[in-house]
């Protein structure tokens, strides 16, 4: 079985550190041999450093090769045992090739050690009394030029790093602090200003989404308008066509009436010079009876008397102005249409209908009397007991969502018709459910009601009653769970019921419905969880 070999086997007691070129002495001590002749150099006599033998002649020393081999051997094993220093890691500054990875470094050594490499500053009683810290590298740049000393203070006036002999001498009228003190107020502030940052980026991406929005905006807006501009430009474009039309129409009964009267004309201009060929042949004959027998026949018959036709000409005049007159009516009214297009009242939930969840009722929380329906969207009161008891179900017509929020925002909606009494609004997850009648923000709950037509806040003394034109329908409930808000509307006519604000919410939410008793079969109608139309 091998021996275990300790490090202190092959340490020089002159430098305390891993033998280099390990000498042996005539009196069978080891140095290195830079250390032993160092030492005999600056000494009167010639003795070993350990046993104090005397020598009358300096010995003529050479490297003890069999302990050079075991130390390089033991400095390999090691090397196995310790890691090796990866780039960008301090590495130690004594070990040869290959340099461990530094655990400390030492202000007064000015110089970083490996495991191995820093027992004696763990050990020896002169090397206990230094400095250690975490590894860094150039370790000249922590000392003070001018008197050699550890940088240790941080002088504010001058926001530059002291010494204790430059506090003393250099700086005394001036305000200085350690450097744990300095760097823990400067890494507080750059933190703060970490979060400054983070504060700074989330308002840019808000502004780069309002600007998504604005856009979005103004290209449903411009689509609208440029139906609506569209639907002007083609009613233009019809009255234009139409008078062109018209126009055209008039023009084609004029020219039709002149063709006719024109083949007319030139027919009978055809058989009238025909008429004037024979007569030309008749006036140079000169038989009498010839020319009075033909003669009789000349001129011809049946002429139109050309005198008095004239062209029935369409009356142009007026065809614009008429053709206005109509384009201005049919404008009018498709004006009127597009402007019920463009005007038609929004939405004016739709910012909080973006965060509509879908909900279902959680059987395991409700009431043992509720029921529920199938599709877990309906409750109402009945006189039998529909479910077992259980720690987690309400003593009184409660029942809450399956879902559950702790961020963000979300939206729903309850239908309340043909109700007389109802409950709804949101709830912690921590809430009573054995309590009956601490339905309030004091105990995790924020809700409305509705008793006897009338709608108040939820159970709050004194009551507050809150006067509406009439009772909703059905209830849209928004909720901002960052900032605190929980928001009532009437989700027909979008207006405002109430809002809860700064509120403090630290646990999950939970939707929250209460369809009342039916014990008197008036309130027999289901609150209804809606699908919320985006």
């Amino acid at each position: 079985m091998a021996a275990v070999r300790s490090e202190d086997q092959f340490l020089c007691s002159i430098c305390l550190d891993l033998f280099t070129e390990p000498v042996t002495t005539p009196c069978g001590h080891n140095f290195c041999r830079r250390c032993l002749s160092q030492h005999w150099d600056t000494s009167a006599s010639c003795r070993c450093p350990l046993c104090k033998e005397l020598f009358p002649m300096r010995p003529e020393l050479g490297v003890n090769t069999l302990l050079s081999e075991m130390v390089s051997q033991f400095k390999q094993e090691a090397g196995s045992r310790s890691e090796v220093s990866k780039p960008g890691e301090v590495s130690c500054d004594h070990c040869s090739d290959p340099k461990l990875k530094a655990l400390k470094s030492c202000l007064v050594c000015l110089s970083s050690y490996c495991e191995s490499h820093l027992k004696p500053h763990l050990s020896v009683p002169g090397l206990k009394s230094h400095q250690l810290m975490e590894p860094v590298d150039n370790m000249e740049d922590r000392m003070c030029s001018q008197h050699h000393k550890p940088l240790e203070l941080f002088c504010r006036s001058d926001h530059s790093c002291l010494c204790t002999m430059c506090a003393l001498l250099e700086h005394q009228s001036h305000k200085f602090v350690s450097l744990k003190e300095e760097f823990e107020q400067r890494k507080a502030s750059l933190q703060q200003s970490h979060h400054m940052v983070e504060q700074r980026r989330q308002k840019i991406q808000e502004l780069q989404s309002s600007v998504q929005l604005s856009q979005r905006a103004v290209e449903r807006e411009k689509s609208t308008g440029l139906q609506a501009f569209s639907a002007l430009i083609e009613s233009v474009q019809r009255s234009r066509e139409h008078f062109i039309q018209e126009l055209q129409e008039k023009h084609r009964h004029t020219q039709t009436q002149a063709e006719a009267l024109l083949q007319q004309l030139k027919q009978e201009i055809c058989e009238l010079e025909q008429r004037s060929t024979e007569a030309e042949q008749l006036l140079r004959s000169e038989d009498h009876l010839h020319f009075l027998q033909h003669c009789l026949a000349l001129p011809p018959t049946g002429l139109k008397d050309w005198s008095s036709v004239r062209l029935e000409l369409e009356p142009f005049e007026g065809t614009a102005a008429r053709a206005l007159t109509e384009l201005e009516e049919n404008l009018k009214e498709t004006f009127t249409e597009e402007m019920k297009k463009v005007s038609k009242p929004k939405n004016k939930l739709w910012r909080e209908q973006k965060f509509a969840v879908d909900l279902t009722l959680d059987t395991e929380t409700a009431f043992v009397n509720l029921s529920v329906s199938n599709d877990l969207k309906q409750v109402h009161h009945t006189d039998q007991k529909n479910f077992p008891d259980s720690p987690q179900r309400f003593c009184s017509f409660c029942v809450l969502a399956k879902q559950s929020f702790s961020s963000g925002r979300f939206y729903f909606e309850v239908q309340v018709k043909d109700k007389s009494h109802w409950i709804l609004g949101v709830a912690k997850e921590c809430v009573g459910r054995k309590l009956p009648g601490t339905l309030n923000t004091k105990y995790g709950y924020w809700c409305i009601c509705l008793e006897s037509r009338n709608v108040y806040i939820n159970f709050t003394e004194p009551r507050v009653s809150l006067y509406l034109k009439c009772a909703p329908q059905k209830v849209g409930v928004f909720v901002d769970y960052d900032e605190g808000l929980v928001s009532f509307y009437d989700a027909d006519t979008a207006d405002l019921i109430y809002s809860f604000t700064g509120c403090s919410f630290r646990e999950k939410l939970f939707p929250f419905l209460n369809p009342c008793s039916n014990i008197y079969d008036t309130n027999s109608a289901p609150l209804i969880l809606t699908v919320v139309k985006k």
